[in-house]
């Protein structure tokens, strides 16, 4: 009986020192105020707007974002949507209608999330991209990715993001997050077309 008790006791020691806490725990664990601010939404390809007009079913349309970023109204043809808010397309679309109705009253809303898009590459079990319906950290990825392989480096990780003019390297220390006991380090939310990078 000891010696069950004592490999047992053992077995556990090894699983604690090996495994550390997992992507999925620490994301149901982790803060919210160890977290940034909620970015606020871009619009991007693929996603499907709701533009309406009061009293105008003629001009209101739901509307796919095309690869070049546009969409197509009545009345105005095309109008960039990729990279604003939907507030700043609202206003964008207020202003050219204009031109034709008077004082229009528009709303512009996201019907259906396409765009944010995320990948995770490397040392992980289920590396891929993967499509996000709302706001999700770091630790949140991970854990779609379903956790690290045996031999990631957790306390490397380097979240790759581009403006589309360079791309910045931030660094993420999982251990530190995950054990809440890292000074400056926070479980950061991603944004759309990052990339996780798990040496």
């Amino acid at each position: 009986m000891e010696a069950v008790m004592g490999a047992t006791l053992l077995m556990l020691g090894i699983l604690a020192w090996a495994g550390g806490p997992d992507p999925a725990a620490a994301a149901a664990r982790t803060p919210t105020t160890a977290r940034e601010e909620i970015p606020g939404y871009r619009i991007g390809s693929e996603d499907v707007l709701q533009v309406s007009v009061w009293s105008n079913e003629a001009v209101s349309r739901i509307v796919p974002v095309r690869p070049d970023g546009k969409i197509s109204l009545p009345l105005l043809n095309d109008v960039q949507a990729a990279g604003l808010t939907p507030m700043e397309l609202r206003d964008e679309v207020t202003r050219r209608l204009a031109e034709y109705i008077p004082h229009p009253e528009v709303s512009v809303s996201v019907n259906d999330v396409k765009s944010f898009k995320v990948s995770v590459i490397g040392a992980v079990t289920k590396p891929g991209r993967f499509e996000l319906k709302s706001a999700a950290t770091v630790i949140d990825v991970l854990a779609m990715a379903e956790g690290f392989t045996e031999f990631a480096s957790r306390s490397r990780i380097v979240v790759l993001r581009s403006d589309g003019t360079r791309v910045e390297r931030l660094p993420f220390d999982y251990d530190k997050v995950a054990s809440g006991g890292g000074t400056g380090q926070a479980n950061f939310y991603l944004r759309p077309s990052d990339i996780v990078v798990v040496p």
